[in-house]
């Protein structure tokens, strides 16, 4: 418990880090007046998936979580130990999902600073918001939170299958760079239908941020939409990590 405080600060800077450049992307591709307006979702996607790289390179002490499913995941596949020695218990994993939440909200609005006379010229509320937080291309909620479980098992259990490589000398030992290839991966393939939070965090944190910031013209948070980004990459995380023992065994 002695390291808890160390791992809790990388815990947060990383968030911060991730949700800053994922969310900053976003709003150069979807804001007014910005050089990368009109950039398109790949630009996202892999803005994203870069985002996660840098995140996870300044928060290793903490094992880089940087998401409350991940977190979840590791607890249903059996963990014992988070990153530093820190042990899995209720007190320690309230820890991780805090940190995450306290780092997504201060890079989100690290993002409305960055680009604060953008958000004033925009006159689309729902592209500001879109800076901040997911929303589907086709509001089906039971849909949508399908494809948020699968996306997010797919990121969850693979993350897994990385730390076995590592053990055995494989793909982990490049750090960073697999889990930034499958972020980019799942948001081409699987990102399509709800914009892919796969990270409770990194949806809800920034989604308080848009609606507690004095972000002009800014319009609802849809709150009514935010229990799907949040229970899906829940449900998904803990599934990988209940398969992840059972089938990383039998595939390798």
């Amino acid at each position: 418990m002695d390291n808890l405080g160390a791992v809790f600060l990388a815990e947060v800077v990383g968030t911060a880090v991730l949700v800053l450049l994922g969310c900053g992307v976003v709003a150069n591709v979807a804001l007014t007046k910005t050089k990368g307006s009109g950039g398109g979702f790949l630009m996202v996607t892999f803005g994203w998936g870069l985002a996660v790289y840098a995140g996870v390179i300044v928060s290793s002490n903490s094992g880089a979580h940087l998401n409350p499913a991940v977190t979840i995941g590791l607890i249903t596949s059996g963990a014992t130990e988070f990153g530093s020695g820190v042990p899995v218990t209720v007190v320690t994993t309230l820890a991780y999902i805090a940190a995450q939440m306290l780092g997504a909200i201060i890079g989100a609005s690290a993002v409305w600073l960055a680009y604060k006379q953008h958000f004033d010229q925009e006159p689309e509320a729902a592209n500001k918001l879109g800076v901040f937080s997911t929303g589907p291309a086709i509001r089906s909620y039971g849909w949508n939170l399908v494809t948020e479980v699968i996306g997010t098992f797919v990121l969850v259990f693979v993350i897994i299958g990385f730390g076995r490589a590592g053990e055995a000398g494989g793909l982990a030992a490049l750090g960073a760079l697999p889990v930034a290839l499958l972020v980019i991966v799942i948001g081409t393939s699987l990102g399509g239908p709800t914009g892919y939070a796969i990270n409770p965090a990194r949806d809800l944190g920034p989604r308080i941020a848009h609606f507690f910031l004095p972000i002009k013209g800014k319009g609802s948070s849809d709150w009514a939409y935010s229990w799907v980004p949040v229970l899906g990459p829940l449900i998904g995380g803990a599934i990988a990590g209940f398969a992840a023992p059972v089938l990383m065994p039998i595939l390798g």
